[in-house]
């Protein structure tokens, strides 16, 4: 039992601290707890944890076939990319309406903010080489073994820090716009800003070939070795 338990501490640990760095995924949720409901930032927090912690548990048992598809992590890497250049402009077209009430285009749409969520988690490879990194750490360790109960609660640690991660931006951001005079005009500014610059970086590292599926690569040969 203290051994699951310190599995669990890790996995939520590790996917605490990575949903703290500004991203596509814990901006949005704060754009959408804004600009929506804390209740349709939740819903969208819970559609892209499932599919990570889905990435997770296949990346403990079928990373092979994970590395070998590279052409669709390339193809799913291009789609994130013009969809944080969409949320980008979408929030600077917002901002530039001069109406703290309008919305992002891209989430002006009826889509179920679950699978919102879900969906844009799904085609964001970056998470994979993080988890295969990490995961090939703590086996390395001995810390995690491939065993079902193992897998269990590392898995549902990571599900309940990348959820606590989002909370921080969720209610940080509905904080911050109860306390400031038309704050969520600003804030379309600062958050067009992030995902403009996160679409720069992006862009800059899948041309020097220093991406997620380069990231992936490389880590697969370190562990070889």
């Amino acid at each position: 039992m203290i051994r699951l338990l310190k599995i669990f501490s890790w996995g939520l640990v590790i996917s605490f601290l990575g949903s703290l760095p500004l991203g596509t995924l814990n901006v949005a949720a704060m754009q959408i707890g804004i600009q929506e409901s804390i209740m349709h930032a939740m819903y969208f927090s819970f559609g892209s944890l499932l599919v990570e912690m889905v990435y997770v548990r296949i990346s403990l048992v079928g990373i092979d076939w994970v590395r070998k598809q590279e052409k669709l992590m390339k193809l799913m890497e291009w789609i994130t990319l013009a969809i944080i250049v969409a949320l980008a402009t979408g929030s600077f077209i917002a901002a530039a309406k001069g109406n703290g009430q309008a919305k992002n285009v891209l989430l002006e749409n009826n889509m179920h903010r679950f699978f919102l969520g879900a969906v844009m988690s799904a085609i964001n490879p970056v998470q994979i080489p993080f988890w295969f990194g990490w995961s090939t750490v703590l086996f390395t360790k001995k810390i995690l073994e491939p065993k079902n109960d193992h897998y269990n609660s590392y898995i549902t640690g990571i599900g309940i820090g990348t959820l606590l991660g989002n909370a921080v931006f969720i209610f940080g951001g509905k904080w911050m716009v109860q306390r400031i005079a038309n704050s969520q005009q600003y804030l379309n500014w600062v958050i067009g800003g992030i995902f403009a610059v996160t679409a720069v970086i992006q862009l800059i590292k899948m041309l020097l070939h220093k991406d997620a599926i380069s990231k992936f690569e490389h880590k697969e040969t370190d562990h070889q070795q």
